[in-house]
């Protein structure tokens, strides 16, 4: 290999007169310099750890606790309470070790035990501030006394020093296992309005025979794995919902992420690339050192906003083995990346003299690749298609062909590469003078040409031929907004912070002495490239089969919403309600992903957001009832609520989907639980979070805000829509359907959405002229 040949440190040749070595200075620069550079990581991550380990404390509050247990020796004064007497004692007296000696040690190990006693009190402490969640139920601008003191006593915690990104890990709760009877009752509200008396009738004993018969044994297991592991959800939702599905992950569960809406910082593609992944490879330092500060809100803010949503990415630039099912591998400090042009891979490192290298570097580099004019080899072109069809022949292909030789080489390559490159022969990105321009964006992001983007990495960045960029993320690792919080960053540094010279090519000089890339070697048998072929198709297909619709909605946004006293994310809520009843004319299961990043190792939990309420609101608005803004309201507070309820652990579906695991472990059949989880969301839903990192004034620079992402349609005959509020007078919708559906169509529905966003907000405006 090229990079192997640049590396060589000495070469001897062997005389009549011995053996004559020749050191490269060069390469052993390189060398002490990775090696420094090795060590002065391992620093920073040992006192970073010591930061976080000793937080809320600080390790000079060591130092303070001994000066003060010393001074009071000195004074005749025994705070110990006998206790440095009794360590001094066990002690043992030798010449090295005096009777003065003893006392001063005695004294430190008393102050150390102390100081550890304090920090462990002061983490309680906290962990009792963080569980406390009343502040949420109360309306905006109305807070109670307790809150008050609640806010003042976290106030006083936080008022130290800056915390590092897991310095909360140990105070976090743990999520909360509900109660068998209010999820039942729970689960029956939200059922109501979609069934008939008779069908609910029978649910309604279904139900009650579950929570009388097989309910009390599940849930004693469950309390008992709650107190065991971590959280009782997160562990069982990433293997059963994720890892253990044998259906293709391309469009069924990776989404998507775009790049800035309106500005391309420069066309030049392989000058984007370069900036982008420095950028992520300095976020990628600060993740692994532990210095993002973790993402909080308190109830000063906005009233929906989540208490100290710890914001922590533990496993971002990790790859997906399969075989016999998917798992996570966990991966750090990776050196390379694999780049896919035209049909070929190729190797390139991240690092040069033991640092990342510069923007203009990796330009110089993707440049390279972008001239290499070679043909690809036999297989190699839709190679990435396997990671986009089914897993099952893709696992048993990887055993047979990928598990020796330049084949395994290659694989590994890519597995264990820091995240995957495409450099994107098309040219993409919002363009308000050219028809669907933002839906073939959105196609190309979600899954490309089904065999150009590696679906089974963490994530796939996509670079276009005029300086679009997008990614591709697989969803097992991380929800959308652990992604986004990286991509804000991304994009902010882009522009803000490393920027481009006039002519569009990365800033900093060109090192011409960098070592070439190396293109990745495959010799793919004929039956492999059969299967390879079969799950293009199957991946074509489902391709195909997406029909996307990018609907920008500017009439009004965020700040006209807020100041009908409404929030934003029921507004859209309702409106998504309006539009699905006048899109199919009927009702259908709704799913709003909530976080539950109070907790610990919180990932989602679901919101149901049809409800008695919603559906009564709708009818009146379709029989133009007089009291629609009124039964809006009542609607709109309880989503709010609903939405509370899921974010403080009180949830229906994740406690209904672990009781249902835990009924499969133990062999009882539940008829209640089997209807429960095999019941369609034909309406799948989620808000994705905006300005998480406050990066960029986006009141100063309006232009330079991001698209959001989406997801694939969830089920056959239904929509999948993320909807993003942009600023304060944006709201962009990205919605999905299938083709094959006849009755669904995506266009159709981002019209009725619309619509139906302007009718509420007339409601409002004849409210304002009857008040005038």
């Amino acid at each position: 290999m090229a990079e192997a040949h640049q590396a060589v440190g000495f070469q001897f040749t062997v005389t009549p007169d011995g053996i004559d070595l020749h050191l490269s200075r060069e390469v052993l620069k390189h060398i002490y310099l990775s090696g420094v550079t090795s060590w002065i990581k391992r620093a920073i991550r040992f006192k970073n750890g010591i930061l976080t380990g000793v937080y809320p404390a600080s390790p000079s509050s060591w130092l303070i606790a001994v000066i003060a247990i010393m001074s009071t020796m000195y004074a005749r004064i025994d705070p110990s309470l006998g206790m440095i007497d009794t360590i001094k004692r066990t002690l043992p007296v030798s010449d090295y070790m005096t009777v003065q000696t003893q006392t001063v040690l005695s004294a430190i190990l008393f102050a150390t035990g102390l100081w550890l006693s304090l920090i462990l009190m002061l983490r309680y402490i906290l962990k009792a501030l963080l569980s406390y969640h009343a502040w949420i139920f109360e309306s905006h601008g109305k807070m109670s006394f307790c809150t008050k003191l609640w806010l003042v006593r976290l106030s006083n915690m936080f008022s130290g020093r800056r915390p590092l990104l897991y310095s909360f890990q140990a105070s976090l709760p743990r999520l909360p296992v509900p109660s068998v009877d209010d999820t039942i009752t729970r689960y029956l509200e939200s059922v109501r309005p979609l069934l008939d008396d008779e069908q609910y009738n029978q649910m309604e004993v279904v139900a009650n025979d579950f929570k009388r018969d097989e309910a009390p044994k599940l849930q004693k297991y469950l309390i008992l794995k709650s107190w065991w592991a971590t959280n009782y959800v997160s562990d069982w939702w990433e293997e059963y919902i994720y890892l253990r599905g044998r259906s293709p992950i391309m469009v069924n569960s990776n989404f998507y992420a775009m790049d800035l809406l309106y500005v391309i910082p420069t066309h030049r593609q392989a000058a984007r690339a370069g900036n982008v992944v420095h950028a992520m490879l300095q976020y990628r330092r600060k993740l692994e050192r532990g210095e993002h500060a973790p993402v909080t809100s308190t109830p000063l803010s906005v009233s929906l906003t989540p208490s100290l949503s710890l914001f922590v990415p533990l496993r971002v630039f990790r790859s997906l083995p399969h075989f016999p099912f998917d798992f996570v591998q966990h991966l750090s400090d990776r050196k390379h990346l694999v780049v896919y042009h035209k049909g070929r891979f190729f190797k390139v490192w991240l690092y040069y003299g033991g640092r990342h290298l510069w923007p203009s570097e990796l330009e110089t580099q993707f440049q390279r690749i972008l001239d290499d004019t070679t043909e690809p080899q036999p297989g190699e072109l839709k190679l990435a298609a396997l990671t986009a069809g089914n897993r099952v022949p893709w696992a048993r292909s990887r055993l047979k062909y990928f598990s020796q030789g330049v084949n395994k080489a290659s694989l590994e390559a890519i597995e264990t590469s820091a995240f995957f490159l495409t450099l994107d022969d098309e040219a993409h990105g919002y363009d308000p003078d050219k028809l669907r321009s933002l839906d073939l964006y959105a196609k190309s992001l979600l899954h490309g040409k089904c065999y150009d983007r590696w679906f089974d990495k963490s994530f796939t960045l996509i670079a276009y031929k005029n300086g679009k960029l997008g990614v591709n993320a697989e969803h097992s690792w991380a929800d959308a907004p652990i992604v986004g919080h990286m991509w804000e960053y991304v994009l902010a540094t882009d522009c803000f912070h490393l920027g481009y010279t006039e002519e569009g090519h990365c800033k900093g000089d060109i090192n011409k002495g960098l070592p070439p890339t190396a293109k990745l070697q495959w010799d793919i048998p004929l039956e492999c490239q059969e299967v390879i072929e079969d799950s293009y198709m199957v991946a074509k297909e489902i391709a195909d089969d997406v029909d996307f619709h990018g609907c920008l909605f500017d009439e009004f946004g965020k700040g006209l919403i807020k100041k009908s006293r409404t929030s934003p994310d029921a507004f859209i809520q309702l409106a998504l309600q309006l539009a699905q009843f006048r899109d199919k004319g009927e009702f259908c299961l709704t799913y709003e992903a909530s976080m539950t990043r109070m907790f610990r190792e919180g990932r989602t939990e679901t919101v149901r957001s049809c409800t008695i309420e919603s559906t009564a609101f709708v009818r009146a608005m379709q029989d133009k009832n007089t009291k629609r803004l009124d039964l809006f309201r009542k609607a709109a507070d309880k989503h709010q609520n609903m939405y509370r309820l899921a974010m403080t652990g009180s949830g229906i579906d994740r406690h209904l989907f672990c009781l249902y695991i835990m009924s499969k472990y133990l062999n009882i059949d539940s008829p209640f639980l089997k209807q429960v989880l095999s019941e369609p969301w034909r309406l799948s839903t989620s808000q994705t979070p905006q300005q998480q990192l406050n990066m960029v004034d986006i009141n100063k620079f309006p232009r330079y805000v991001g698209a959001g992402g989406g997801f694939g349609p969830v089920a056959d005959d239904g929509y999948g829509v993320s909807y993003i509020i942009v600023g304060e007078n944006l709201i962009t919708f990205h919605i999905s359907s299938k083709f094959s559906s006849p009755e669904t169509d995506s266009y159709r529905f981002g019209q009725n959405i619309r619509q139906a966003m302007l009718d509420i907000r007339a409601l409002f405006d004849q409210n304002d002229k009857k008040e005038m």
